[in-house]
């Protein structure tokens, strides 16, 4: 048999993940090469089968990206009805991880501090820099009143002189 050309590989599924399969699922049984080249082949046409088929509902729906409902909808076209309620479990654990990292990205979610907690010390950095411009103000500013010291700076920092 002639071996497969370049072009043949790059639309098959990596080997190694067929294997990582294959030990998971049958741990104790022996297979094949043989045997584990005709599961990637398979598991190869079974996608492009089934990404076809998603593709024509696709564009029979005029929408221009495939959904999970149009894969849902190829199965149950192509004879795969009994899978559907096993995707529809596989497809909901998917979104429940992508929301999950989605949340783990928040930075504020990252420091492990509950909001509270980021509050009160938000309060507290502003009432350490509100002292030390009091003490700032006092300094460059001794002739002023103390009530008249905030207003001045707030209206200079404001961008008026």
């Amino acid at each position: 048999m002639a071996s497969s050309s370049g072009n043949d590989d790059d639309l098959t599924i990596p080997r190694a993940a067929i294997n990582k399969m294959i030990k998971e699922t049958l741990p104790n049984v022996r297979v094949a090469n043989d045997a584990r080249e005709l599961v990637v082949n398979c598991c190869t046409e079974f996608i492009h089968l089934i990404s076809s088929e998603a593709n024509e509902i696709c564009n029979k729906s005029e929408k221009k990206t495939i959904s999970p409902e149009h894969v849902i909808q190829a199965l149950e076209s192509l004879g795969f009805g009994s899978y559907i309620s096993e995707v529809k479990e596989v497809l909901q654990e998917c979104k429940t991880v992508a929301l999950k990292r989605r949340k783990a990205s928040s930075r504020l979610e990252n420091l492990g501090i509950p909001e509270e907690e980021l509050l009160r010390q938000q309060q507290e950095l502003f009432a350490k820099v509100s002292e030390a411009m009091q003490h700032l103000e006092m300094f460059f500013f001794p002739s002023l009143p103390q009530r008249q010291l905030l207003p001045l700076y707030c209206s200079n920092t404001s961008g008026t002189a």
